[in-house]
């Protein structure tokens, strides 16, 4: 089914609460759906997917026509082997499927908890914690190709996924809308506990079992990060940047206590909430927006922010670290 609405406030529909509007936001519920709304006749002449609204920051009044995935159902399509096939729709709420997963007892997801947004987003932005992502239990994804008219399905090879990356958001972005998902979800047990204090977490609720790795992991997230509904924020505002190995050795070198995560021979990750916190400005406010006092990488809506005064913050933010460790990070969050 397909619904319509014209001149839609925004602000109860992205997670940083920000006052804007768009000219029409259409939701469909059926994959088929998209034939009718892209039919040549009246095919939207600027569109965005709206997800959960979870990663977007709206700076201006959006003029063009939002395209609402709401479908919500989740199928068992095959079993082989030990691996379950699982497909879910691109509305479904990330964590509600997290859930199923967990109570089902099939593994893969665990690590993956609370994090907000909608199945339809997780390819794009290969979302990930503790140690995994997304592109780890995808198997492949069906989409709508907006300009070729056509459905289309990807295998996970094919959607080229990096950190924090995919084709959707490179040589497939803004041509091709999320219709569903499917997962290889593992029957017998697969736990990932390397990554910081999850496997002490884990054993604090009595050992190594999907429902305390995952119970662990939303009270990790819970203790860091603000409720979307008390202080508007988009989750992690910047992505970990990625550096030669040398740099990471050099400012080691100079900082004993800083994380570093090695990629490759030549590649590692830092922490750029690390970063941000040692260069002083975890806790720091800037008129109605702010770094949360808890976890650096997260900023957020005091009350009544624009989306412009949070970029001039994220803006800041990225000097400051710039000057201080000679290292750019850059936003994780989409602004429009």
């Amino acid at each position: 089914m397909i619904k319509i609405w014209k001149e839609c406030p925004l602000r109860d529909l992205n997670s940083f609460h920000v006052e804007e509007h768009a000219d029409c936001i259409i939701e469909f519920d059926q994959k088929e759906d998209l034939d009718t709304i892209f039919a040549e006749a009246n095919e939207p002449s600027k569109w965005f997917v709206l997800g959960g609204g979870n990663n977007i920051l709206f700076t201006q009044r959006f003029d063009g026509t939002l395209i609402k995935p709401v479908g919500k159902a989740i199928t068992i399509k095959a079993q082989i082997d030990d691996s379950v096939i699982v497909e879910a729709e691109a509305g479904v709420e990330w964590d509600d499927l997290v859930e199923w997963s967990v109570s089902n007892n099939l593994w893969g997801m665990e690590n993956l908890s609370l994090i907000p947004g909608s199945v339809g987003a997780a390819p794009v932005q290969n979302i990930g914690a503790y140690g995994a992502e997304a592109k780890d239990v995808i198997e492949r994804v069906h989409c709508f190709n907006v300009s070729e008219r056509r459905h289309r399905t990807l295998g996970n090879a094919e959607c080229h996924f990096a950190y924090r990356d995919s084709i959707f958001k490179q040589a497939l972005k803004g041509k091709v809308i999320i219709t569903s998902v499917e997962f290889r979800l593992s029957k017998s047990p697969q736990p990932n506990l390397t990554y910081g204090d999850l496997s002490k977490e884990v054993e604090a609720r009595g050992g190594t079992s999907l429902r305390n790795i995952r119970d662990a992991v939303c009270a990790i997230r819970r203790s860091k990060l603000p409720d979307t509904a008390v202080l508007g924020n988009a989750g992690s505002f910047f992505k970990n940047p990625i550096v030669n190995k040398s740099i990471g050795e050099e400012l080691k070198a100079q900082y004993d206590n800083m994380p570093i995560y090695p990629l490759s021979e030549s590649k590692c990750k830092l922490a750029a909430g690390w970063l941000i916190d040692k260069a002083g400005l975890k806790g720091f406010r800037k008129g109605r927006v702010g770094v949360h006092d808890k976890q650096a990488l997260v900023l957020v809506n005091l009350g009544g922010a624009t989306g412009g005064e949070v970029i001039d913050l994220a803006h800041e933010v990225q000097l400051v670290v710039k000057e201080k460790f000679g290292i750019e990070i850059e936003p994780e969050v989409n602004i429009l």
